[in-house]
């Protein structure tokens, strides 16, 4: 059974895709898991259709959730296009649909070839993008981005651009082993990009 929708903590998580450009090194995936504290077994044997996805989120009460996140076991916006039809379609169904979040790495307009920025606008309400590091060299020593130093660039570029278009973006480092310079810088950056700086507690395997 595949799992495309989860709940957590009182918010309603959509997995679209196991497809990542990152091998991150906290990520749970290189430790043979398929699954998270979230939820037992997230790696899909398919792909959802959008059609599959929107029936599978259908079935659900939304009142019962604060939030619907885009997030899963990959990098969801891989299929920014189908996130979006989701998104307007569940808007024309759902009367009071909660806000909606993307947990993402940033480097959607570098994956797909274009700017999809634009198309966040009145979609999208928060926007978390994972920056891991304050220099570019730190930032692929952590993620390890299939396109390298241009991976670091392209999420920097990504989050100026959307913070023009999404009310509330925010970008994420994982506490393990900073030193507050290193997180004063990482503060610095995000503000400048038109951000805010959220610390996520580093969670053992």
């Amino acid at each position: 059974m595949e799992t495309i929708s989860y709940a957590y903590e009182g918010a309603l998580y959509v997995n679209l895709t196991n497809r990542c450009d990152c091998a991150c090194v906290f990520c749970l995936r290189h430790n043979g898991h398929k699954g998270s504290i979230y939820a037992d077994d997230l790696w899909l044997d398919h792909e959802p259709t959008r059609e599959e996805a929107l029936a599978d989120l259908l079935s659900r009460d939304f009142s019962c959730y604060r939030e619907l996140v885009f997030c899963g076991f990959g990098e969801p916006m891989f299929r920014t296009d189908d996130i979006c039809w989701l998104v307007d379609a569940l808007k024309q169904a759902v009367p009071a649909l909660p806000p909606v979040r993307i947990n993402t790495n940033g480097h959607a307009n570098l994956i797909l070839g274009r700017d999809v920025t634009p198309d966040l606008k009145g979609r999208i309400d928060v926007l978390s993008i994972s920056l891991n590091g304050s220099t570019a060299e730190e930032y692929c020593a952590v993620t390890h981005p299939r396109d390298g130093e241009a991976a670091w660039q392209a999420m920097l570029d990504f989050t100026r651009r959307a913070a023009g278009y999404v009310p509330t973006v925010v970008m994420t480092i994982v506490n393990k082993d900073k030193s507050p310079a290193e997180i004063a810088a990482c503060r610095a950056l995000a503000e400048g990009l038109g951000a805010v700086l959220r610390i996520r507690e580093y969670i053992p395997d």
